[in-house]
């Protein structure tokens, strides 16, 4: 065993040598192994990163959550010029179904509709969210307030002008004073602030995110927009009791707005029912892609990588073929040359992929104070890059290793002299 870890001490010895005696060749070799192990790890720190906001944005949603809409999460098998004549959900549907369905913790209407701009005294914030929705949305979304409420059943039903603001929002508009009883003016309006949200953080979130939304009544949309406005989209959102057999409350869901919509037997549903799961489920494809197009990229730097460690290691074989000859006329033995030239590839491999991974920790600080997004260098990534470098220098050396041991020792000095 001692014999092993002399002839890795050996070996690192002779890779340092290489890359301090022939510095450009040396290091335009590393370069591929460099590229690639940074392509790799940087994408999959990425998306991990990016995975585990999402799953964060989203943990406070049950992901049996129903979305009931005129449009579906994922991929149809319902031509697209017959879903856009689908009606928008209503909200008479809404109270109808909220009072006739079984097995439902809360259910809430939403208006997804275009962006405002909220004036106060001088200051203009533009591209605002808005995001009309009744009262239950509270319950369904777990929202947390940094100051002051969400708004009552009344004031949802009575279209009152109050608005909750998203942390971004209130501090562009009021700094550090407090929001809660300014008015604002939204939609020509004077808007009342009852509340202010907690800073969630944006980053790389997906879709629209609370610190740069304002939540209003639903009722004071259909007012302005009715219930049948072409830019914009009505949902139902349900939210079921726990453990509930999924597939018999969207049959009851389907069952009863068939019956509201006077859909006869034989035509399709002119809705989707989207359960939030399945919305997730395509977060997880989108991501497992993401992570092949980064492998995919990345792969053909590191087949450049390992053909630049191979041709090192042919050039190092040639270098020292005299010293070859002088270890195996004094009684080396194939194996211990083989591991010698073997470790040095690993080695040398290594030395690339660790550059690598070090630069993919700069920039991975620099990007969490750029964008105020957590990018996380993971140990399991760590270890992937670094176990990755170790596999193409082993694939790399071998071939010059095998060289190396199979040398005749005569010819060897013979050749070297």
């Amino acid at each position: 065993m001692f014999v092993y870890f002399r002839l890795l001490s050996e070996s690192f010895r002779f890779a340092t040598n290489a890359l301090r005696s022939n510095k450009l060749r040396t290091l335009l070799s590393l370069l591929g192994v460099t590229i690639g192990i940074f392509s790799i790890i940087a994408v999959l720190a990425a998306v991990d990163s990016l995975d585990r906001k999402i799953t964060k944005d989203l943990s406070s949603l049950d992901k049996n959550t129903i979305y009931l809409m005129n449009r579906s999460f994922g991929p149809s098998d319902i031509p697209r010029w017959k879903r856009e004549q689908f009606p928008n959900v209503k909200y008479s549907e809404y109270i109808y179904l909220k009072s006739s369905m079984t097995n439902t913790d809360q259910m809430g209407f939403q208006i997804f509709t275009g962006r405002e701009s909220i004036k106060y005294e001088s200051k203009t914030v533009s591209d605002v969210n808005m995001v009309p929705v009744s009262y239950e949305f509270i319950d369904i979304q777990g929202l947390e307030f940094e100051e002051g409420r969400f708004y009552t059943e009344s004031e949802a039903n009575s279209a009152a002008t109050v608005v909750v603001l998203g942390k971004d929002i209130a501090v562009s508009l009021f700094g550090d004073s407090e929001a809660i009883g300014k008015k604002v003016r939204l939609y020509g309006q004077r808007f009342t602030v009852i509340g202010v949200l907690t800073k969630k953080g944006d980053g790389l979130s997906i879709g629209n995110n609370n610190d740069t939304s304002a939540f209003i009544p639903v009722n004071f949309a259909r007012q302005l927009y009715g219930d049948n406005n072409k830019n914009s989209v009505n949902v139902i959102i349900f939210k079921p009791q726990k453990d509930v057999d999924m597939g018999a409350y969207k049959a009851e869901i389907t069952q009863k707005l068939r019956n509201i919509r006077g859909l006869k037997d034989g035509e399709i549903d002119d809705f989707f029912i989207n359960v939030f799961s399945g919305f997730t489920d395509l977060i997880d494809v989108i991501i497992s892609k993401m992570n092949l197009v980064g492998w995919v990229i990345s792969g053909f730097s590191l087949l450049v990588g390992g053909f630049g460690i191979a041709n090192i290691m042919f050039v190092s074989v040639k270098e020292r073929t005299n010293l070859i000859g002088i270890q195996k006329s004094l009684g080396a033995k194939n194996r211990f040359i083989l591991f010698q030239f073997l470790f040095e590839a690993i080695i040398l491999s290594v030395i690339g992929g660790i550059i690598g991974l070090f630069m993919v920790w700069i920039i991975a600080l620099i990007l969490t104070k750029a964008l105020d997004f957590d990018f996380i260098l993971g140990l399991g990534n760590i270890l992937l890059g670094t176990g990755l470098a170790a596999f193409i220098g082993l694939i790399s050396g071998i071939l010059p290793a095998i060289s190396a041991s199979k040398l005749d020792p005569v010819e060897a000095i013979r050749t070297g002299m």
